[in-house]
């Protein structure tokens, strides 16, 4: 059985609440004491209405107001790796909260609930959603579940998902397309290789392929997306006694929002043109939006207190589920995500409060 999560304060300071959500291990597939403790934190507030699908959860205000905003956050993380307890390097705005999920992504959650306990009077109505399952497969992502089953949860004229982007805003993301190349061979006793014909030996064309691949760069609504085509897995062979008949190389194309998944196939399959291509994964990108007037109220609100510009966001996000609802989307949270996954993981408290007076003020 679970054991139940320590209750959250949500008056106390932000690095306080961003260590107790982080003390609380929440790996994918393990996120229900957390999701406990942040439904029972919600619940008594009378200005949210709470509602529940598995590990996720919605709560949102009901005010009436002419437009509605979505800010959602994913609570599971990657597996810890002896990166817990949290622990707090400095003092003040320049210290650093070391640990799993600091940067990917509970500092961004504590925002929000700091925000969702503090907003009973929003100018706009918000939508909070807390999600699990974001960190393994698409198909068990907790957002995405929402929207096939609740969508009616996810209603709303502009969202920001609090992903780690250095307290900076990233518009849009890449999309995301994984292939197996498949190069046949024909098996034989290694001590009779002429019999046969070395399906890893012919894999090098597939990697000479790759290596003289000159990626993109591409702008999208004033934007410039880095693509990127690369191998990130090979398998071949059955025994060290025999040759093997097949290799397969794993790639994957990270491809501007301007192309579409079909585009995304069709560009791959062409650079491996005479090989057995096989589609095993794939996630359409999103545009930045940033010309919608929500969208581009919010940024010169939040860039009026943070400074910078927009930026792509180069890996995949749940903006892109957004954007499939036709709703456009910006990544906004604190934490470096260079950080994200690594063993060193931490987040500056000066980027929780920055992202937190931000959010704060626009909203209000």
């Amino acid at each position: 059985m679970p054991v139940p999560a320590p209750p959250l304060d949500l008056s106390a300071d932000l690095v306080t609440l961003t260590r107790a959500l982080c003390d609380m291990p929440s790996p994918s597939s393990h996120e229900k004491p957390l999701a406990d403790a942040i439904e029972a934190v919600l619940t008594p507030l009378p200005h949210l209405e709470v509602l529940r699908d598995g590990d996720a959860i919605v709560a949102r205000t009901r005010l009436g107001r002419p437009a509605r905003v979505v800010v959602a956050g994913h609570i599971d993380t990657v597996p810890v790796a002896d990166n817990l307890p949290t622990r707090l390097v400095g003092e003040g705005l320049h210290a650093e909260i070391w640990g799993r999920g600091t940067v990917d992504m509970k500092g961004g959650v504590a925002v929000q609930l700091a925000l969702a306990a503090r907003l009973t009077e929003p100018a706009r109505d918000v939508t909070w959603v807390f999600y699990d399952h974001e960190e393994v497969a698409a198909e068990l992502n907790g957002l995405g579940r929402v929207a096939r089953e609740h969508p009616e949860w996810l209603e709303g004229d502009f969202a920001v998902l609090c992903e780690p982007t250095s307290a900076g805003i990233e518009g849009g993301c890449n999309g995301t397309l994984r292939v197996e190349v498949r190069v046949p061979g024909v098996a034989a006793h290694s001590a009779r290789s002429w019999t046969g014909t070395n399906a890893i030996h012919g894999a090098g064309e597939v990697l000479r392929r790759l290596e003289a691949y000159e990626p993109a760069a591409v702008e999208v609504d004033g934007l410039v997306y880095r693509e990127g085509l690369n191998a990130v897995g090979i398998r071949g062979g059955i025994a060290t006694n025999v040759i093997p008949d097949e290799c397969v190389v794993t790639v994957n194309y990270r491809f501007a929002p301007s192309r579409s998944l079909a585009e995304a196939e069709e560009h791959v399959r062409e650079v491996f043109a005479g090989y057995e291509v096989v589609v095993t994964d794939a996630a359409a990108g999103a545009r930045p939006g940033l010309d919608d007037p929500t969208a581009a109220d919010f940024v010169e609100a939040v860039l009026a207190q943070t400074g910078g510009a927009p930026a792509p966001k180069y890996g995949w996000t749940d903006v892109a589920r957004f954007a499939s609802l036709g709703m456009p989307a910006v990544n906004f949270g604190p934490g470096d995500p260079v950080l994200a996954h690594k063993d060193d993981e931490r987040c500056p408290a000066w980027q929780l409060q920055a992202c937190h007076d931000a959010l704060g003020a626009w909203l209000s």
